[in-house]
């Protein structure tokens, strides 16, 4: 019998959660989504360094800032991964940036910019942006334009409906860390059929699915093997290296949990949600609200973190495989 893993390809596309290139190779995921604190992450590798070195080189010749020089290692990273990948790879706008639509439209446009200097097209490229209002309306934009995002730390129906309604390409919902909060909440551990952030990706699914919306649904952030296998036949899941190596690992069957063919037996009313009515459902979601602003801030601190690794390595006064690593990756 094929492990579990190719079962997985054969009913969800299959994308790697990792900036390591290769585990990339190994593992032949379609996709790949990176972010700061993955990108940090892999800094510490020794291709990372070749890159870091690159894009330092590049900035002493064009006197680049340091916030320049991490956009350009950014999408380094971002440029190899997509001559490994046959399909898309995703390239986080800074979280700092999170409420600000101008200067999310500023950077992601940018970005795109430097993916094409390099020969890469933006039909290879998801912008990732969080999905505050915001990160939304600027991801409405985006999509007119032709650029298609990845809206990333989505943990409510709300969020995913406003996207929806903004003609996003896909979304993120993390299912770790809905999880997370709610062990914390009620002092107990679930199943995977009981898991709260499996149940919010599926409630999502089954919305999208009976009323036409086209937005690909991929979850995310995992916490066990149990959570992704109860997620079989989601559009698309990205996985941490460690669960892609067990369930190249793991045999026996592996259901199909979810199927556009097989609609759920009751599904919300479609919302149309304008800013007032999306900020009060937020406040009435303690979880979301909680989840989505702890997320932009731990990116933004590994943004922090490897902004300072590129300017201390502007000074050549580090060492790119020594840097901090923040301890939160999914």
């Amino acid at each position: 019998m094929a492990s579990k893993l190719d079962q997985l390809r054969a009913i969800t596309t299959v994308v790697a959660d990792t900036g390591d290139f290769e585990a990339v190779r190994r593992f032949r995921p379609t996709d790949c989504t990176t972010n700061p604190t993955l990108i940090l992450k892999a800094a510490q590798s020794p291709a990372g360094a070749e890159l870091i070195e690159e894009a330092c080189l590049w900035g002493r010749s064009h006197h680049g800032m340091t916030s320049r020089v991490a956009d350009r290692l950014t999408v380094s990273f971002g440029a190899e991964l997509a001559r490994i990948v046959p399909g898309r790879v995703s390239t986080e706008v800074d979280a700092d940036l999170s409420f600000d639509t101008e200067a999310t439209l500023t950077k992601a446009r940018a970005f795109i910019a430097d993916y094409h200097s390099r020969g890469i097209e933006r039909d290879r490229v998801l912008i990732k942006i969080a999905a505050t209002w915001e990160g939304i309306d600027a991801a409405r934009i985006l999509q007119r334009e032709g650029i298609d995002c990845n809206l990333t730390l989505v943990f409510s129906l709300a969020q995913a409906a406003a996207c929806a309604e903004a003609g996003v390409f896909l979304i993120s919902p993390f299912v770790g860390r809905i999880y997370d909060w709610h062990v914390k909440a009620v002092n107990k551990t679930f199943t995977p059929e009981t898991d709260p952030g499996v149940r919010s990706v599926r409630q999502i699914y089954d919305y999208y699915k009976a009323h036409g919306i086209t937005t690909v649904v991929m979850g995310a952030s995992f916490r066990t093997l149990g959570e992704i296998e109860a997620l079989a036949g989601c559009d698309r899941l990205t996985i941490a290296p460690q669960w892609l190596e067990q369930l190249g690992q793991a045999e026996g069957p592996l259901p199909r949990m979810l199927d556009p063919m097989r609609p759920a037996a009751s599904v919300p009313a479609r919302m149309n949600l304008d800013e007032k009515t999306f900020r009060f459902l937020m406040n009435e979601d303690a979880m979301a609200t909680e989840k989505l602003a702890e997320g932009i801030r731990l990116f933004a601190k590994d943004l922090r973190a490897l902004r300072e690794l590129v300017s201390q390595r502007l000074e050549g006064s580090v060492d790119p495989l020594a840097a901090p690593l923040s301890q939160e990756i999914g």
